[in-house]
């Protein structure tokens, strides 16, 4: 348990360490590279262009990531019929709290000494529980967030194809490109600043594809209407059309949660929460 309450707390940290990176690396270094004379550039150029669309993905897997913080699991025992206090605590833990007291599916963690309607899993990098509040925000922080590391991946690719003039169209170019790196890196042929670079190509790829991934799995969950904690637990599901369970976590004005950052957007769970 300590191990994993240390983890809760290091996870975000490193999570936010390597969202600065990313962002220094974009704006400092990668961007300006991508002008050959700032004089004579066109207003739609390239490198403006890509400098938008890499503050438009950073802002929305931000703005998103800060929503899922934000919205929190419930209280233990507030609005849950669970009772107050210690009591409702002590009875989660040993198991002995009936299944009639509560909602389907409603999970206490022990790290985040909440009850969550609807629990997913705890996210790590998040420090916090994903359930009926956080899912969407959830997956839209996922999402941009494979689409930022992929964003940056190609922008790193393309730096440092122009600073070692070599050229990534041979697939295996990019498989050899690490140990050949090291090789140059310690024999004094490759730059300091170069040789991070690199390293952060592999980062982003491991981010962008495990991010990828995690969302593609939690959609099919969505479209089945499960979540991670039923299908650990066993539990039975109501069938329902995979359009209702999409709409039950997007709400019907899924387009605007889609491009901008915002809070639950017609979720059919907080119309619920509100009557």
């Amino acid at each position: 348990m300590l191990v994993l309450r240390l983890l809760n707390v290091v996870a975000p940290a490193y999570f936010l360490c390597i969202s600065l990176v990313t962002f220094v690396l974009q704006i400092f270094l990668f961007i300006p590279s991508m002008f050959r004379d700032p004089s004579t550039t066109p207003l739609f150029s390239p490198a403006l262009l890509h400098g938008a669309l890499f503050l438009f993905l950073s802002a929305n897997a931000l703005g998103n990531y800060v929503l899922v913080i934000q919205s929190s699991p419930e209280d233990v025992g507030k609005g849950l019929n669970l009772g107050g206090g210690a009591e409702v605590v002590a009875d989660w833990l040993d198991g002995s709290r009936s299944p009639g007291s509560a909602l389907p599916s409603t999970h206490f963690c022990r790290l985040c000494a909440r009850v969550t309607q609807r629990h997913d899993h705890h996210c790590f990098f998040t420090g916090n529980c994903i359930g009926s509040r956080n899912m969407r925000n959830f997956i839209m922080f996922c999402l941009y967030t494979s689409l930022a590391c992929l964003d940056s991946l190609v922008a790193g690719m393309a730096y440092i194809s122009a600073s070692l003039s070599m050229s990534f169209a041979n697939p295996l170019a990019f498989l050899t490109l690490l140990p050949h790196s090291i090789s140059q890196f310690f024999s004094g042929a490759l730059l300091s600043s170069e040789m991070f670079v690199i390293l952060m190509l592999y980062l982003w790829l491991g981010i962008g594809l495990a991010c990828a991934g995690f969302c593609c799995h939690q959609l099919l969950l969505i479209l089945r209407g499960q979540t991670r904690y039923q299908v650990r637990k066993g539990m039975a599901v109501r069938a329902r059309p995979w359009r209702e369970n999409l709409r039950e976590v997007f709400g019907k004005r899924w387009l605007l949660g889609l491009l901008i950052p915002v809070l639950n957007v017609g979720s059919d769970s907080r119309r619920q929460k509100a009557k």
